[in-house]
């Protein structure tokens, strides 16, 4: 059966998405993991970690600003300390959290200078809450942490270990709840890319496409676009991973990678297409791309391991790169939630030496890549998975089985212009024939076809 797909609203006649069952879940399975380790209690400055642990949120504004922090404590309830007015808004609107939110505000990334004592007022404020809980002696896992306020907690006596690795295992199995806001993120992208597909033509610059991507899933409810990657014609093949201001021309190749967020849950979701017509060797490349990933689909099942998805893909001397390093991503695969880049990670350059077992609930995006013979086109494709009880569902359904063509509206007297053809195509026979008699007429040697499509026969 199908994941469902819900309204954005809720209603009184359908159960759908349960936020209270969200918040309650990813919190427990937080205080599970924390339970089963060495640690006494975790402090988190992530911002994905702290709504996972918390279920507030301020603004995309401050994902980068390291500026909310939270203390979950062994058999405890976490604590929140936000930024100024913020805490107040939790206290008075998040009832879950209540007292415990509470304004605390560290370095600004270094805005706030040393002598103004915001790292010493953190540590102090973790430490009064640890003593209290007689948690001070323990172990201290924090996830990211601006080297200054580390330096004052260990002023104070606490030891900092790792804890990132306790909040990526946390989340690397979805519950129900995060399963839905991640189709339903996925559901907004499906629209972005049908307007998108509908509005390509030349003449179009990358940038319209990211500004009006951006615009279909704001007004769909997104909270955030991340990203959308728009890449066109020369600039496909190295992958620059960024968008630009290029104008899209007639047989251009051009693929979008759409990030944004629904509630905190992500995509990562690209999508290849060819603007007007397409070349051979790019529809060549395209099936390549596809075929990798197929390959990569079709072994997704509860038991099975990253190794085995990584094993199907090309090495990266089999297209251009001198070492797995160099051409990282671009044969890859991610665990997919409240951020980007989760657990599983699928990549020959870690996975057939550490492999990682699939199971249920596991939620993570596959993309490929290839570039095309002609040195310049190539082709990027992306599905999201959902690991099931027995095998796994594709949760991206904008189709990509073959290289769609945008702006196909060519009409020659002959009917419609094919949307397979060269730029620089080879000569028709007559031209051929007009070209020998020419050189015979002149007593010439008849001369070779010149151009790309000459030379490739």
């Amino acid at each position: 059966m199908a994941l469902p797909t819900y309204g954005s609203m809720a209603v009184d006649w359908e159960e759908r998405i349960d936020f209270e069952r969200l918040r309650c879940e990813r919190l427990e399975r937080a205080k599970k993991l924390l339970s089963e380790s060495s640690m006494g209690a975790l402090l988190c400055f992530d911002m994905n970690n702290v709504r996972y642990i918390t279920a507030t949120h301020i603004g995309t504004w401050a994902q980068d600003k390291n500026s909310r922090f939270t203390l979950l404590p062994q058999n405890g309830e976490p604590l929140m300390w936000d930024f100024g007015s913020a805490a107040k808004h939790h206290r008075l609107h998040c009832s879950w959290m209540g007292e415990r939110s509470q304004a605390g505000i560290p370095l600004l990334r270094g805005a706030m200078s040393p002598e103004m004592g915001r790292a010493e007022d953190v540590a102090k404020k973790i430490r009064i809450e640890l003593e209290k809980r007689g948690l001070h002696k323990e172990p201290l896992g924090v996830d990211i942490i601006e080297p200054p306020i580390l330096f004052a907690l260990q002023r104070e006596g606490i030891t900092v270990v790792d804890g990132q690795q306790i909040m990526s295992d946390a989340r690397e199995i979805k519950t129900k709840d995060e399963i839905s806001l991640l189709n339903h993120s996925s559901m907004m992208v499906d629209a972005a890319y049908h307007d998108l597909y509908c509005a390509m033509k030349p003449g179009m610059r990358e940038n319209e496409a990211v500004g009006l991507v951006s615009k279909v899933l704001y007004d769909l409810g997104s909270e955030y676009v991340e990203a959308v990657n728009a890449i066109s014609g020369e600039r496909c093949n190295p992958h620059p991973h960024v968008f630009s201001d290029r104008v899209l021309r007639p047989g251009d190749p051009v693929y979008y990678d759409i990030l944004h967020s629904y509630m905190g849950y992500r995509t990562c979701y690209y999508r290849t297409f060819s603007i007007g017509y397409a070349s051979r060797v790019m529809v060549d490349a395209y099936k390549r791309c596809r075929d990798y990933l197929d390959a990569a689909i079709s072994l997704i099942q509860p038991g099975r391991n990253t190794a085995e998805i990584a094993a199907v893909w090309p090495k990266a001397q089999e297209f251009g790169f001198p070492d797995e390093e160099a051409a990282f991503a671009l044969q890859f695969g991610h665990g997919i939630g409240l951020a980007i880049w989760e657990k599983p990670v699928i990549s020959r350059l870690v996975s057939l030496d550490h492999p990682h077992v699939l199971k249920p609930g596991m939620v993570f995006a596959l993309e490929t890549f290839w570039p095309a013979k002609d040195g310049w086109s190539a082709a990027r494709i992306e599905e999201e998975i959902v690991v099931t009880e027995t095998g796994h569902e594709v949760i991206t359904r904008f189709p990509a089985e073959k290289l769609l063509v945008a702006g196909a509206h060519y009409v020659t007297v002959d009917g419609r212009l094919d949307t397979m053809r060269e730029h620089d195509g080879p000569p028709s026979k007559d031209v051929v024939k007009m070209v020998e008699a020419s050189a015979r007429a002149e007593g010439r040697k008849t001369p070779k076809p010149a151009g790309r499509a000459a030379k490739r026969k």
